[in-house]
């Protein structure tokens, strides 16, 4: 999962365009929207569309974006898990 996680952060900073934050600065649970990386709602859409062509997952609504979208980890988590029900 730490590969993942890696690749996750470097896809963030690559798809959001970040300037002031590097992927080595995103903590593995640090919060992604409020307090703590900052992002807004154009952020969430472009991770869906990441998560959706790289990955070829879709979350299924506003609920599950909040859990899924909560942090790096959580992300991972999501992917991983979905990726063992599809195969």
């Amino acid at each position: 999962m730490d590969k993942l996680i890696d690749e996750l952060k470097e896809q963030i900073e690559v798809q959001l365009r970040l300037k002031k934050i590097k992927r080595e600065d995103i903590g593995d649970d640090q919060p992604l929207f409020g307090a703590g990386l900052g992002l807004d709602s154009l952020d969430v859409l472009e991770l869906i569309v990441l998560l959706k062509q790289k990955y070829k997952l879709k979350v299924s609504g506003p609920e599950e974006g909040l859990k899924v979208f909560r942090s790096v980890r959580t992300m991972a988590e999501f992917i991983t898990e979905n990726r063992v029900q599809n195969t």
